[in-house]
């Protein structure tokens, strides 16, 4: 059962029936240029965009919008799947937004945005199309899965490679055609987002820093600013409700992680 779309000015998301994906909405009463940063996350998107199906490859940097939007649908794909299920090597699509036409066969890619637009709920038609392309192209990669697990929990790259039966070169060669960068970036993104996750839940920064990975708070900030464009202060004071609430407003910190 598909989730009605979000209230007018919203953003939403729910976890999709496709393994690790997420469907995720946001609408505003009229086309906007949204002020949010989209922080990497080691993700692929499939978005549906006021009549426009692009593909949004994983990001390196905080990443914003400049086109004004009012209603978006979004797959965010869980990392290293996209390339399977879209065809298209994630290497070629880092820090990205494509349109599907320049991907695909022009034809299909608009028979595919035109249904999908049409749909009372183009989020669930995303959902729907990505179910059809996962029971052609066959379960998600076990290995990549365990690649991805272990940079999470915040194992060494050279561990993992080793602990996978891979050498570090096959390793990185895997990782920027399924993820779209070589494993020591995804496992700073990956890093990135468990001390986001933190913050959201209260730790101060400095704690954060400790238990995410990091040497030391001054660490946690530069990679902060580095990847997400803010600090760790002023995502928590977000995060935890303490910005102003026309910052507040402006901004999601759910997974996708956005901030002002």
């Amino acid at each position: 059962m598909s989730t009605p779309p979000a209230p007018e000015g919203a953003y939403a998301e729910r976890p999709a029936r496709l393994a690790g994906a997420v469907l995720w909405t946001r609408t505003a009463p009229a086309p906007v240029v949204s002020a949010a940063l989209v922080v990497p996350d080691g993700c692929m998107d499939l978005i549906w965009a006021d009549g426009r199906l692009l593909v949004a490859g994983a990001d390196t940097r905080a990443y914003r919008s400049t086109e004004p939007v009012a209603r978006y649908a979004g797959l965010r794909f869980a990392p290293g799947d996209a390339p399977r299920l879209l065809g298209v090597p994630a290497r070629e699509l880092r820090d990205r937004r494509v349109d599907l036409t320049d991907l695909w066969d022009g034809a299909a890619a608009r028979r595919l945005t035109e249904r999908i637009g049409e749909a009372p709920d183009p989020a669930a038609a995303l959902e729907a199309h990505a179910l059809r392309r996962a029971a052609r192209t066959g379960p998600p990669d076990p290995l990549l899965r365990a690649v991805t697990a272990r940079l999470r929990a915040g194992r060494p790259v050279g561990e993992t490679a080793d602990a996978l039966g891979l050498g570090t070169r096959r390793l990185h060669r895997l990782a920027l055609d399924a993820y779209g960068y070589g494993p020591r970036t995804l496992a700073r993104v990956l890093r990135l987002q468990r001390a986001l996750a933190l913050l959201r839940a209260g730790l101060p920064p400095a704690e954060t820093a400790a238990r995410a990975g990091y040497t030391d708070q001054a660490h946690l900030t530069r990679e902060t600013r580095a990847l997400a464009g803010t600090t760790p202060g002023a995502y928590a004071r977000v995060a935890t409700g303490q910005a102003p609430p026309e910052v507040r407003e402006s901004i999601e910190t759910s997974a996708n992680s956005e901030i002002p």
